[in-house]
């Protein structure tokens, strides 16, 4: 009913967000209730090479999360999987574990991991040399904002796994760079995430350029109509999985600050000087806005960096990176340019614009609230 209500006045008004209902954006935090996840396996019971486990082990990871409990072994099975799981749940692992150990077993296989932003793939590419460590097993990352020119001779270097978002693929394919058909696993990770981009011209144009014979997973933490149609042409008698988490997580506080005339950078900076705003992710619509916003916050003393289209790859990935180690505390980002984002322990999603619609809004304060943390999604309105 709330996702329902919310999409109907947002329809009613589209393209003008101050015309949202404002009674979605309160809502009191609950007490998560404690549900004790009980596995079916542990990483030592799936069948993958010793040294597999031996990184798994040196990663932290001890207990498999849902996702990977149920997605794992059918993978390893070669079967075709529908995963519905969010950003959050552990899917890059369990979809890397399995296909890692069918490389190290059988090197003419070769995986593609299509995804929707920059910054997912680089996340991934970094589990994944974690997984390989020592395993003589190699990834190419192939992604907008950098140099084509290194991906390329990268390209022609023995590799395992490429790592791509959308745009990317299709210009070294259309190249001859990248030789689609030679991929027999493919990974559409966050396929929501890629139509909403507009990338599903894109998607099409790659699956129909890989081989018949191929094993292909397919995750998305939503399955409409459009996009389950493209699931079920794509795959071949796939097992579904769904872990999929609430969409706004009960531990996020959701609250509004009502600005009634005055600047919001000066009611954004009081806000930030106040006890508790440690970790602070700060939302808006347009490029040019948050850059603005990024220089007034650093005039005035605040530690912060931006994400957003006009930056490049490096600058962006220097910025989340800062953020991640606490280097600077508020992360400026728009909507497009933190799809895919996976950050520990920030306590405040600040929606500083008023979100397009409901995803952004579910995607925006989902970035807080995460492992039964309590977080706060403050959104400003007029």
């Amino acid at each position: 009913m709330y996702k329902k209500q919310f999409r109907q006045n947002w329809q009613r008004g589209a393209n003008k967000p101050k015309k949202l209902n404002r009674s979605f954006y309160i809502k009191k935090a609950e007490e998560a209730e404690e549900k004790t996840f009980i596995p079916k396996h542990s990483f030592s019971d799936f069948l993958i090479s010793d040294e597999l486990k031996r990184n798994i082990l040196k990663k932290g990871y001890t207990t498999p999360t849902p996702i990977q409990d149920e997605a794992i072994e059918p993978i390893l099975f070669g079967k075709d999987v529908i995963g519905l799981a969010n950003t959050g749940t552990g899917k890059t692992a369990a979809f890397l574990i399995p296909l890692i150990n069918k490389v190290l077993y059988n090197r003419s296989q070769k995986i593609l991991v299509v995804v929707p932003t920059r910054e997912l793939a680089v996340q991934i590419q970094e589990e994944f040399i974690a997984f390989t460590k020592n395993m003589n097993v190699y990834s190419v990352l192939c992604i907008g904002g950098v140099s084509i020119y290194k991906q390329i001779h990268n390209l022609r270097q023995d590799h395992d796994i490429v790592i791509a978002t959308p745009g990317r693929i299709k210009d070294l394919e259309k190249q001859g760079h990248l030789k689609l058909f030679k991929y027999n696993n493919i990974v559409l990770d966050e396929v929501d995430r890629m139509m909403d981009m507009g990338f599903i011209n894109d998607i099409k144009f790659i699956i129909s350029r890989l081989p018949q014979n191929r094993q292909s997973l397919f995750f998305s933490a939503t399955l409409p109509q459009e996009i389950s149609g493209l699931a079920h042409t794509f795959l071949k008698n796939p097992v579904t999985i769904s872990v999929k988490l609430q969409e706004i997580p009960l531990t996020v506080d959701q609250d509004v600050i009502r600005v009634n005339g005055r600047v919001k950078a000066d009611i954004l900076c009081e806000l930030l000087l106040k006890q508790g705003f440690d970790k602070v992710l700060v939302f808006g619509r347009t490029k040019w806005g948050m850059n603005k916003l990024s220089a007034i916050l650093e005039r005035r003393g605040f530690k912060v960096a931006a994400i957003h289209g006009n930056k490049n790859q490096s600058q962006r990935q220097r910025a989340l990176n800062q953020f991640k180690d606490g280097l600077v505390n508020v992360l400026i980002a728009t909507d497009v340019a933190s799809r895919g984002l996976d950050i520990d322990d920030v306590t405040h999603v600040i929606n500083y614009d008023e979100p397009a619609s409901y995803d952004d809004y579910i995607h925006r304060i989902g970035r807080t609230g995460r492992a039964n943390k309590t977080g706060i999604a403050l959104t400003f309105v007029d």
